[in-house]
């Protein structure tokens, strides 16, 4: 490798699977199947179209088998609907999560509740203790 290259520091690639494994893993439960997204394409839904560009890859990363079925819908000024994710379950009725008016930290957290995995639940509960330190100091 060349000094150059060592002195421009990571390449994009290294840059882009630091992004897929930061954690916490966003592995969810065996027994959700799919999801399903429904946003405005501009325009509006903001929250939506960030977790589709922010956490939808590192979902997809850790749960290379699921189902996923992304609808960029156009939506004009009259138009009145809202987003939606559904969380389609194997063993049970789907799960809505509405996104309007959210951030996409704040949907993701809802989706890793309702059908996050154990690493996810490990993860919340040591996250828990650390600020219970750090608001006890």
């Amino acid at each position: 490798m060349s000094k150059r290259a060592m002195l421009e520091g990571p390449s994009r690639l290294t840059q882009a699977l630091q992004h897929l494994r930061t954690k916490p893993s966003l592995e969810l439960s065996p027994t959700v199947r799919g999801l399903r997204i429904k946003y405005a394409f501009r325009n509006d839904h903001f929250g939506a179209r960030y977790f589709v560009r922010e956490s939808l890859p590192r979902i997809r990363y850790a749960n290379p088998k699921l189902d996923v079925k992304i609808e960029r819908l156009k939506k004009t000024i009259e138009d009145q609907w809202e987003p939606e994710l559904e969380v389609i379950f194997s063993t049970g009725p789907k799960k809505m999560i509405n996104p309007q008016g959210k951030q996409s930290s704040e949907i993701l957290e809802e989706l890793m509740s309702i059908a996050g995995g154990p690493q996810w639940l490990e993860w919340k509960a040591e996250h828990a203790k650390e600020r219970k330190k750090r608001t006890a100091s």
